[in-house]
């Protein structure tokens, strides 16, 4: 008997053969699974990744790896210990050397064979080394750690590593620095104390199609439902995953409510739960203790899971919900389940919303989280600090759903509303008494009070009062109809507030004077979020071209709600009280947070978008993207801040980095299809324009050989008016570049560039 080989899930356990073991060690995806892993281990080093980031991405990995079994064969498929057949092997690892092929050199070398090795390895992380070893005879397994760690320099030894059951990972053949196939394949007797359950002992191995369920994604699913998303759910709604001290019974916990969907077998479940650093071992006695209990069938909370999670849309898949073209942004991020990726806060916000409408919800939220987070500094990529300013709008057709930003925003704002109605009522007051006074008494002094959320109709003097008030922290409105903000703001207020808008970006300095007790005067600092629901119509009134340009448009996260025209109601799920207690937590933790916060990860992703952008501008004379692009990527960093504060990480996760690279990507692109086309008619006419063709031959080279209108058009990405592209083709015909072939098609010349 040698040894047993499972595959991914590990669920079942065939008989192998020497061919079938040189398949799995040559398989493509074995070598690009360790690959990345070892990818992964350089960007730790570089400090691009951290240790924790590192070890989630290496789990998730290595479960596309087949798997050894070298102590036993399983001739009931099930790799459990009283299954096992012992096949006189063990297996020794040492682990966390910086070396494992030196140390294997130095300490092993010729000695494999006199050692009883038959193979031995580079472990899938690199950062250690595996031996597979000949159980001396009259050794138990535990007895045979003991004695290779004394052939090796008494180096540590696992002791889980006697687990019949346990097994070790596949690796690519350069992987391997030793390999005796001949006593690998070998049939012995077994080790002491291992009873021999078969006269004939053979290797076995896992067919991947016995895995059981899986999805598209190699995922195993119940009812085409994800474990990892099932999981994830049961999370939420029990109180989080494990903190330290309680990952043991939180997650027996889980098993117990597991089991009866993973049809009660231990395989299943060892396959699908998750691990908290545990080691095969001590998952294995959580597995066995839950499954000791009696079976009761799926408990009410896991019915609740799955019957929430069938009715929930796929994001893999186009729904009812979903829009199409242009309005639908279908980020990777948000198509591999970006809930199951989000802080504390963030991920409650989406509880219950359809995931074609997962962004406007994220972008209606984040303004009022950084409003929380107002005490903090941050450093831009261009060594600048700054504060964290958002202001959003939601647009979408009449009944498109947009009250579903409204309910996550009045979760956000409880703790605003709570200590303004305090603040208010001091402040009515003072005015009744103000009131009440005689006409040779004092007035009562002002209380200045601090009142954050202010209506978006607030005059500007109020405005004013309210910022001199604000005692540095900032202020936050949120208005459910943009177009009642415009006609509240027509007697010459609404220009006003576009610069008070406009300087609470980055805190610039507004104020008025007047020579009147009346009227509020000062200058302050602008510190203002806000976020507003409207239809286009009323977006197109607000930002007229004229507006367009003064760099308001370039500062507003634009969020757009999915089309649903002819669609069916969207099914909405009401939103749990322990996720509104987790979002007051989340509101918490954001106001515990001051003074400067250092996000040098963040900073770098972000700089190398912002200049990938840059040249894409540039190849294509795209000044729309140009000037877009710069603030855009302002606000994907200031997302990603907001996410690194509720995640309560030491250093910016891959998660969050992530997150800002879509929140970049996400605003540039609806801030271009919002006031891309009237940003476009205020630039220069078509001279400048064909001046720049001239020094970037980009569009003209890309063109064929004949082209139409309607070829520069796509190449322009309807961001040029039609006019414009008009005169673009006039100049390149006056400066013989292109001749004219029929009515409409032309024809490119050979010109000097």
């Amino acid at each position: 008997m040698s040894f047993g080989i499972a595959l991914s899930v590990r669920s079942r356990v065939r008989e192998c053969t020497p061919a079938l073991f040189n398949q799995v060690v040559d398989a493509e995806q074995t070598a690009r699974v360790c690959a990345e892993i070892e990818d992964a281990l350089e960007r730790v080093k570089r400090g691009e990744m951290s240790r924790e980031d590192f070890d989630t991405f290496k789990a998730e990995q290595k479960k596309q790896l087949a798997i050894f079994t070298p102590h036993a064969m399983f001739p009931k498929g099930r790799r459990v210990n009283e299954d096992a057949v012992p096949s006189g092997l063990s297996m020794y690892d040492v682990d966390h050397i910086p070396d494992p092929r030196g140390y294997y050199q130095s300490m092993i070398g010729d000695k494999a064979g006199e050692l009883g090795i038959v193979l031995a390895h580079v472990t899938p992380s690199t950062e250690g080394l595996r031996l597979f070893f000949v159980v001396p005879e009259g050794m138990s397994l535990e007895e045979a750690q003991r004695w290779m760690s004394r052939q090796l320099g008494d180096v540590d030894y696992d002791g889980c590593v006697k687990d019949l059951a346990r097994c070790s990972f596949v690796v690519p053949r350069d992987y391997i620095l030793y390999l005796d196939e001949e006593e690998l394949f070998k049939e012995r007797k077994p080790a002491i104390g291992e009873d021999l359950k078969s006269p004939t002992q053979r290797i076995g191995i896992a067919n991947p199609d016995e895995q059981g369920n899986k999805n598209e994604n190699n995922e195993l699913c119940f009812k085409g439902i994800p474990y990892t998303s099932i999981i994830s759910e049961w999370w939420r709604r029990n109180g989080g995953e494990p903190q330290e001290g309680e990952r043991n019974v939180k997650l027996h916990k889980l098993a117990v409510n597991l089991r009866a969907i993973c049809d009660n077998k231990r395989e299943v479940l060892m396959a699908v739960m998750p691990r908290f650093g545990l080691s095969e071992q001590e998952l294995k006695s959580i597995v066995d203790s839950a499954c000791k209990e009696e079976p009761k069938g799926v408990s009410r909370v896991m019915q609740q899971i799955v019957s929430a999670l069938e009715t929930s849309p796929d994001p893999s898949e186009g729904g009812e919900n979903d829009a199409d073209g242009d309005s639908a942004f279908e980020h990777p991020l948000l198509r591999s389940g970006l809930g199951r990726l989000l802080p504390l806060g963030l991920k409650e916000s989406l509880a219950g919303v359809p995931v074609s409408m997962h962004m406007p919800v994220l972008c209606s939220v984040l303004p009022i989280a950084a409003a929380y987070a107002d005490q903090v500094e941050v450093e831009y990529c261009d060594g600048m600090r700054q504060r964290l300013g958002l202001m959003s709008i939601i647009r979408g057709e009449q009944a498109s759903g947009k009250s579903v930003c409204k309910n996550a925003v009045d979760v956000w704002k409880r703790q605003f509303d709570e200590e303004d109605a305090l603040a208010r009522k001091r402040e009515e007051e003072w005015k009744e008494r103000k009131k009440a006074r005689k006409a040779n008494e004092k007035a009562p002094d002002d209380p200045k009070v601090l009142i954050r959320m202010v209506p978006v109709t607030v005059s500007c003097s109020t405005l004013l009062k309210r910022f001199k008030n604000s005692n540095g922290h900032t202020l936050y409105s949120f208005g459910e109809e943009l177009d009642t903000l415009r006609k509240t703001n027509g007697a010459g207020s609404w220009s006003s507030k576009y610069d008070i808008y406009r300087l609470s970006f980055d805190q610039g300095e507004w104020g008025q004077d007047y020579n009147s007790d009346q009227a509020e005067s000062g200058v302050v600092k602008v510190a203002y979020n806000w976020t507003m629901l409207g239809t286009d119509g009323a977006l197109r009134k607000c930002f007229k071209a004229d507006n367009i340009e003064n760099g308001l448009s370039s500062r507003i996260l634009v969020a757009e709600m999915p089309d649903s025209s002819f669609a069916k109601m969207p099914k909405f799920a009401r939103r749990s009280a322990e996720d509104e207690a987790r979002i007051q937590e989340a509101v918490t933790r954001l106001r515990s947070y001051s003074g400067f916060v250092d996000t040098p990860r963040l900073r770098k992703v972000i700089e190398a978008w912002v200049e990938q952008k840059r040249v894409e501008a540039a190849k294509d004379i795209d000044r729309v993207k140009d000037t877009y692009r710069k603030r855009a990527a302002v606000i994907g960093f200031r997302c990603g801040v907001v996410f690194h504060l509720l995640s309560g990480c030491a250093r910016e996760s891959k998660a969050c980095l992530d997150f800002a690279l879509m929140m970049a990507d996400y605003t540039l692109r609806q801030q271009i299809a919002a006031f891309g086309e009237a940003l476009e008619g205020q630039f220069t006419d078509a001279r400048n324009e064909c001046q720049r063709y001239g020094a970037n031959h980009s569009v003209y080279d890309q063109l064929p050989p004949t082209f139409s209108m309607g070829d520069l058009r796509a190449l322009k990405r309807g961001f040029c008016g039609e006019a414009a592209l008009r005169k673009i083709i006039s100049r390149w015909y006056r400066d013989h570049w292109i001749e004219k072939t029929d009515k409409a098609h032309w024809k490119k010349l050979s010109v000097e560039k």
